[in-house]
């Protein structure tokens, strides 16, 4: 099955437009940006603001949820009120679990969101074989539920996203496939058929999930059965993470999953969500846009087989070594490296780096770089009696993905590969070949950069080594390397958080209460805590997590173990301590390290 015109070479997707409003998505139209806001659809001068307000700073089509029917209706007004005020960005009603609210929402606005695991399916985790009849009995129910919508968007034409989030599965799909990418897909594409046995085709699809790995995993099945299914199945793409975080660490892990895709020429418009206020999020997706656009101008590549499977994640199999004292390879954990002029800058506080200090000085490790379309040195290298810590050598002009794809297809698996997240460093402006004309990247950039090149290809199952050269300074350097480990599932190190971007249904302050739930735990290193506002981002969305903190009325928390409720209605003021209870009643609390005195 493929999954993209050429995994080595940049060629966008082809697909047919779909109209929101005045916006096209997909086709010839460049890649959009979206966001949510994040108030209560109730509020309409709040959501009239917010929305304006995103629009301000390039969003280009805005989301706001629709739990009721009252909140449905309301929308009527939102939008009245935007028109009235002269902003005419594209309106999207997001549904969860109430028809009768989408038929509500969908008389108003210009796209419906819906998601297949919950729209009329329900979610108790009930383990249950269903034969084919019954299957298909089910089938015939939801296109009962399902159909009305179709003919109601199909009379306004408007748009629709059909977007499948892993966790949220119905007991139907879990049943038959599992929580699975697969499961994904063929929830989604249930759907798909039914709109089109409607003659309905504006839709878009997703598969956000918050584990990149399995976002990527989803999102090349996906394309990879819309392929098969035939050239008319070519509907636009929706890219996202789900419940990313805040901060570092949810750029870190939104450009991951989202970067891959756009590397590969995958997704039409892209929502970067992050449990900060909704601005915030805009210039995340227009960097990963810009960043990706750069990459196009690639040399093309045929008839060379990957070295990995791109629908399921395997570290490749290389034989372990031993660097400049470090064991790295096989099934060792992933190393960092640093060059040495940056060790020396340091070295007088390595000791107070805690859990991002240096492993392997590049100059000591005896590496050996490589042009990965060099056929007779990687020749040289693979004749070789002892497996080396190969790279890319510097200054290749490939980029950096399909570069080390191309290394990886080439190479013999028992030598470990050191990835690296740029191939040519900013050297400042006055260059006299031009090639150093560009301004410096900001930081944001080169975090970016660093996550797509780097994430994407360890989530490939790529890669012994890491070694982050775009970053000047080592500490940032070093964190940025540790992070993106982290982020791609490659090297837990520490604390892992999954937290939902608020909106109007989220029953507390998710950006307050983040930061109490992460005063309270950052030290538990290897546990992860999902924190969400609501119980539409509660135990589905937080698939994988080992606890979470979830709103379940007003002013009440419910705490989850895995996907199971354990306590119920805690009192807002009380949740975090009780949190720390069931950890401990779990087994996975340690107590922090008392900070050492400062003498003076």
């Amino acid at each position: 099955m493929n999954y993209c015109v050429n995994p080595f070479q940049h060629n966008r997707r082809a697909t047919r437009e779909v109209r929101v409003g005045n916006v096209g998505i997909g086709g010839k139209n460049p890649i959009r940006v979206q966001s949510m806001i994040t108030c209560d659809t109730m509020d309409t001068e709040a959501s009239i603001e917010q929305t304006i307000e995103l629009a301000k700073v390039g969003c280009e089509i805005v989301r706001i949820t629709a739990p009721t029917v009252k909140d449905g209706r309301n929308l009527e007004h939102i939008v009245k009120g935007l028109r009235a005020r002269g902003c005419d960005v594209p309106i999207v009603a997001d549904i969860h679990f109430k028809p009768e609210a989408a038929m509500e929402a969908a008389k108003w606005v210009d796209k419906v969101r819906i998601n297949p695991g919950n729209y009329a399916d329900t979610k108790k985790f009930a383990i249950r074989e269903y034969t084919d009849e019954q299957y298909a009995g089910e089938l015939q129910r939801i296109r009962e539920r399902f159909s009305p919508l179709v003919e109601l968007c199909k009379k306004r034409r408007i748009a629709m996203r059909i977007g499948t989030n892993h966790g949220s599965l119905s007991d139907r799909i879990l049943n038959r496939y599992g929580d699975t990418p697969l499961g994904m897909v063929e929830s989604a594409l249930e759907f798909a058929r039914i709109a089109r046995h409607l003659d309905y085709h504006a839709f878009v699809f997703s598969m956000k999930a918050s584990n990149p790995k399995i976002m990527i995993a989803a999102y090349r099945l996906l394309v990879a059965r819309l392929n098969e299914l035939g050239p008319d199945w070519n509907y636009p793409l929706h890219l996202g993470v789900t419940e990313a975080g805040e901060g570092e660490d949810a750029r870190i892990k939104s450009a991951i999953g989202i970067g891959s895709h756009l590397s590969d020429g995958i997704g039409d418009t892209i929502r970067v969500s992050l449990t900060e206020d909704s601005p915030h999020e805009i210039p995340v997706a227009k960097a990963l846009i810009e960043m990706v656009e750069k990459e196009t101008a690639e040399r093309p590549m045929s008839n060379i087989e990957l070295s990995f499977d791109p629908f399921s994640y395997q570290r490749r199999a290389s034989q372990t070594i031993e660097r400049d004292g470090v064991r790295l390879g096989g099934e060792e954990l992933i190393r960092v490296l640093v060059r040495r002029e940056n060790f020396k800058k340091i070295a007088h506080k390595i000791d107070k780096m805690g859990d991002y200090k240096p492993e392997i000085v590049y100059e000591d490790a005896q590496i050996v770089p490589v042009d990965p379309r060099d056929d007779a040195a990687i020749a040289k290298v693979n004749s070789a009696p002892e497996s080396q810590l190969v790279t890319v050598n510097d200054d290749v002009d490939l980029p950096v993905i399909a570069a080390f794809r191309l290394l990886a297809a080439k190479l013999k698996a028992r030598h470990p590969i050191l990835l690296k997240d740029v191939l040519r460093k900013w050297e400042g402006p006055q260059r006299p070949d031009g090639r150093g004309t560009e301004a410096a990247p900001t930081f944001l950039q080169t975090l970016l950069t660093a996550s797509t090149n780097v994430g994407s290809l360890l989530c490939d199952g790529i890669g012994d080594a890491v070694l982050v050269q775009g970053e000047e300074a080592p500490g940032q350097a070093l964190r940025l390397s540790y992070n993106i480990l982290q982020a791609a599932g490659s090297r837990i190190f520490k604390t892992d958080y999954v937290a939902c971007p608020s909106c109007g249904r989220t029953l507390f302050n998710l950006q307050t209460t983040t930061a109490k739930i992460k005063a309270a735990t950052l030290h538990l290193k290897g546990v992860k805590i999902a924190i969400m506002g609501c119980i539409v981002n509660g135990p589905g969305e937080m698939a994988d997590a080992d606890f979470g903190y979830v709103g379940g009325a007003p002013g009440k928390v419910n705490l989850y173990v895995g996907k199971t409720p354990v306590k119920f209605n805690i009192p807002e003021a009380e949740a975090v301590d009780r949190l720390e209870d069931l950890i401990r009643e779990h087994g996975k609390w340690i107590d922090p390290t008392p900070a050492k005195p400062v003498l003076v």
